[in-house]
């Protein structure tokens, strides 16, 4: 059963605009046909979208719920009625987790472009997943541990974990040992499948961080952070690959006391191997890890 499509066009509009009135203005309707579109959707659903006060209007729990679903979906149909009206018919559609997609995949991705003129490619960065069935992704490239059934993973690269910081920032500490990591200030990514925790119990398992100076959930943001001088970052030499290799950090201790992961991950359902486009992009991918693996990058 599909609910009216210009009463979810409706709901889309004053979920993403906060405003009955801004939502009407948009659409070229008056705020009370607006209005009308989400009362029939509501009727539809048998639940209320949104909570109406002095300060605004806001949405509820179930319109919150609702609007991560629909939202995808209303993208993809704007996406695919575009494509068909320029008359795109390779199109590709990567989503990738964030500071993969930042650090990694987009100083890259014009080697791709280069390669596959004929493709065109729209790449989505979050840290949600994927839904498939919503058919609006092809290729999902995700961070963490692989427990997703039914659909094909692959593993993008083995990833070495170690502290990282700014040049200035080691030679100013003086940092030789683990012990003297315990003496600075040292900056958590609360996200990394390795922590800080993780790595004192390999190198150093009579010690343990007590506290940390900056925590973020994202790896980019904590990379800054070491770029900028505020700490020690723990995180992959791959991500971390374009800092590196600018100067702007470094790993503080030898290679050898790197902690070894598989944690970013190629997925898709089966059916889509079979398309030209993310075959393509496959070993294209492919490609880019065993050039950067041979970099030591």
């Amino acid at each position: 059963m599909l609910p009216p499509l210009p009463s979810l066009v409706a709901f889309e509009t004053i979920a993403r605009r906060r405003s009955f009135a801004l939502a009407a203005s948009e659409l070229h309707l008056t705020p009370s046909a607006v209005s009308h579109q989400v009362a029939r959707l509501e009727d539809f659903l048998g639940v209320k979208l949104f909570e109406r006060s002095s300060r605004g209007v806001k949405l509820s729990p179930a319109g919150e719920a609702y609007l991560l679903r629909v939202a995808g979906a209303l993208g993809a149909i704007a996406a695919a009625t575009e494509d068909v009206r320029q008359g795109v018919r390779n199109s590709l559609y990567v989503h990738a987790s964030p500071s993969f997609a930042s650090l990694w995949l987009m100083p890259r991705i014009g080697r791709f472009a280069e390669a596959h003129p004929g493709v065109s490619l729209f790449l989505s960065a979050s840290h949600l997943h994927s839904d498939f069935e919503l058919g609006q992704v092809d290729i999902d490239i995700r961070y963490g541990v692989p427990v997703w059934p039914q659909l094909v993973v692959q593993p993008i690269f083995r990833e070495a974990i170690v502290p990282l910081a700014s040049p200035a920032f080691i030679e100013r500490h003086g940092l030789h040992s683990p012990a003297d990591l315990l003496q600075v200030p040292l900056i958590q990514s609360t996200v990394n499948v390795v922590q800080w925790t993780d790595w004192f119990a390999v190198h150093a398992p009579l010690r343990r961080p007590e506290r940390f100076a900056l925590r973020f959930d994202r790896a980019m943001m904590a990379l800054d952070a070491a770029v900028q001088g505020l700490g020690v970052a723990m995180e992959s030499t791959a991500i971390a690959g374009g800092h590196i290799e600018a100067g702007r950090l470094r790993p503080v201790f030898d290679p050898a006391w790197a902690v070894e992961v598989q944690a970013h991950f190629v997925v898709y359902p089966e059916r889509h191997g079979y398309r030209s486009e993310v075959i393509q992009f496959l070993d294209w991918l492919a490609l880019e890890t065993g050039t950067a693996a041979h970099a030591g990058a």
